[in-house]
C-alpha cells in the first residue's frame, strides 16, 4: 500500500536548541493517540513525521484521532512514489481525476538535494500532465493560482515523492504536557471549557476543580455535565484529575455574614483560595479561569483585580479579549458547545444579590471577608470533595474515584489544630 499520513508540526520550528525535546513529546503524543490502531511505527523523512497505515480501512480513525495531537499544523493523506516525473505525474493525474475540480494548481516542495527540477519546473510539468489528461476525458477544467478549487501538492524527499491532494487541519500548539501544570477552575459553560483548551494548547497539563450546588425541581445538576466535559477535554491531553467540590454549604454562610452586594465576589475569592490549594497539592503553577472582561458584573477589570489580591499564585485568563460569538465559536469546534447548551443548575447564580458591585477593591473585599472564618470555610469546601481521574487510552476515556496521597494531606494539615507560635527569644530570656 502506497497510502501514508504526512505529519506536519509548525510552531516546533521555532525552538531553536529546545526542538528535540518538543519533537520527542510529539512523537510520544502521537504513538498515544494511535494506541491499538493498525499503524508502524513513526520515522523522520526530511524534517516531516511521515506514518504509514498498516491497513487502509483504519485511516480515518487514525485521522480523528490525530486532530486532536496538540503541536500538528496538519495531516496530509497522501500517496508515495518514487521520486520520478513518470511516476509522479500518474499519481497526480489519478488523484486529480478523482477530484473532478473546475480549477486546480500545483504546489510543489523539494526537500531533496538531487533531485533535477526546482519546485516552478516541478509544478508546470506536473499541471500540464493534469491539465491535458482532464481534458482529453471532456473536462473543461482551468488552472487557477490563486484560490484553486483543488490543490495538487508534491512534495520531493529523499527517494521519494508524496502526493495529495486531501489535508486535515491539525489542532496547532505545542505538545501535550510540555508547560507546566495548572489548575482550572470549570464551571460547565461555554467559557471554562475554551479556556481550558486553549492553555493545552500551549501545552500546559490541566487539572480541573468544579464547584456545584443541589440543583432545582427544573433543573439538573452540574455535575453530569462537567464530566462529560472532561471525557471530551481528555483525549488532547490523555490524562485529567477532576475535584468535585459542593458549595452550597459555604454560600449560605457567606450569605448569612456578608454584605448583599458583595457575595458573589467573595464566592468567587472562596472558589480561588480551594483552587489554589488544590494547585498545591498538585504542584500546580497557577490557575486559569473562563473571565472575559466585563462579560458579567464579577469580571470588571476592578472587580477581578480585588479577587486577585493576596491569593499569591499566577491567575492565567485566556479568554480576556475575547467575546461571546468568538467563544462559542471556538466550543463548537473542540465539541464541548453541545454539552454547555445542557440545562444546569450553576452555583454562582444562588443566593444572588439584586445589584452586584462592580467596581469593588480590595480594601472592601478584606473587610467584608473579616466577617467570616475564611479558613474555615475553606477547610468546609475541600474536606467534602470527591476526586475523579480520566484517562484516555485506545482510543477511549475511562475514570475512576480516587483518593490522591498529596490530597490527603493537604486534608490532614488543614484539619489539624494551630499550633501555638513558639516564644520569640526575648521572651524566653525572661
Amino acid at each position: 500500500m502506497d497510502r501514508v499520513l504526512i505529519l506536519h508540526y509548525h510552531e516546533i520550528w521555532l525552538k531553536g536548541g529546545n526542538k528535540n525535546y518538543f519533537l520527542s513529546r510529539l512523537i510520544a503524543a502521537v504513538k498515544r493517540a494511535l494506541e491499538g490502531l493498525p499503524a508502524s511505527n513513526l520515522r523522520f523523512v526530511s524534517d516531516r513525521l511521515v506514518l504509514e497505515p498498516q491497513d487502509e480501512a483504519a485511516i480515518p480513525a487514525m485521522l480523528e484521532r490525530l486532530k486532536r495531537v496538540f503541536g500538528l499544523a496538519y495531516i496530509a493523506l497522501a500517496r508515495a512514489v518514487p521520486a520520478e516525473l513518470e511516476a509522479m505525474s500518474r499519481v497526480a493525474r489519478e488523484l486529480m481525476e478523482a477530484a473532478n475540480p473546475q480549477t486546480f494548481a500545483v504546489r510543489a516542495k523539494i526537500a531533496a538535494h538531487d533531485f533535477d527540477l526546482n519546485s516552478m519546473q516541478l509544478e508546470r510539468a506536473l499541471g500540464q500532465a493534469i491539465l491535458d489528461h482532464l481534458r482529453a476525458q471532456g473536462s473543461k477544467v482551468r488552472v487557477r493560482l490563486n484560490g484553486p478549487q483543488v490543490t495538487c501538492r508534491v512534495e520531493v524527499v529523499a527517494g521519494q515523492a508524496l502526493l495529495y491532494t486531501e489535508r486535515v487541519e491539525g489542532a496547532g500548539g505545542l505538545p501535550a504536557v510540555t508547560g507546566g501544570r495548572l489548575v482550572v477552575l470549570l464551571s460547565g459553560g461555554f467559557d471554562s471549557g475554551v479556556a481550558a483548551f486553549k492553555m493545552m494548547r500551549r501545552g500546559a497539563h490541566l487539572s480541573f476543580v468544579h464547584f456545584f450546588s443541589n440543583p432545582s425541581e427544573s433543573r439538573g445538576s452540574s455535575r453530569p455535565v462537567v464530566e462529560e466535559m472532561l471525557r471530551v477535554l481528555t483525549p488532547y491531553q490523555f490524562t485529567s484529575r477532576l475535584y468535585l467540590i459542593p458549595f452550597e454549604p459555604v454560600q449560605r454562610l457567606v450569605v448569612a455574614g456578608a454584605r448583599e452586594s458583595l457575595r458573589v465576589l467573595l464566592y468567587r475569592r472562596l472558589m480561588a483560595r480551594m483552587a489554589r490549594e488544590i494547585a498545591g497539592a498538585e504542584r500546580a503553577l497557577g490557575l486559569v479561569t473562563g473571565d472575559s472582561v466585563s462579560q458579567v458584573a464579577s469580571q470588571t477589570l476592578h472587580n477581578l483585580a480585588a479577587i486577585d489580591h493576596g491569593l499569591g499564585v499566577p491567575m492565567y485568563r485566556p479568554l480576556a479579549g475575547d467575546d461571546k460569538t468568538e467563544i462559542v465559536r471556538l466550543a463548537r469546534q473542540i465539541g464541548t458547545y453541545q454539552i454547555s447548551c445542557e440545562p444546569f443548575e450553576d452555583c454562582c447564580p444562588r443566593f444572588m444579590p439584586r445589584a452586584p458591585a462592580i467596581f469593588s477593591n480590595p480594601a472592601e473585599l478584606a473587610e467584608a471577608e473579616s466577617a467570616l472564618d475564611i479558613e474555615a470555610l475553606v477547610t468546609l469546601g475541600l474536606e467534602n470533595a470527591l476526586v475523579r481521574d480520566f484517562k484516555f487510552e485506545a482510543g477511549a476515556v475511562s475514570e475512576r474515584e480516587v483518593i490522591p496521597h498529596r490530597y490527603q494531606k493537604l486534608l490532614a494539615r488543614r484539619r489539624a489544630p494551630a499550633q501555638p507560635a513558639p516564644p520569640s527569644a526575648v521572651s524566653a530570656k525572661l
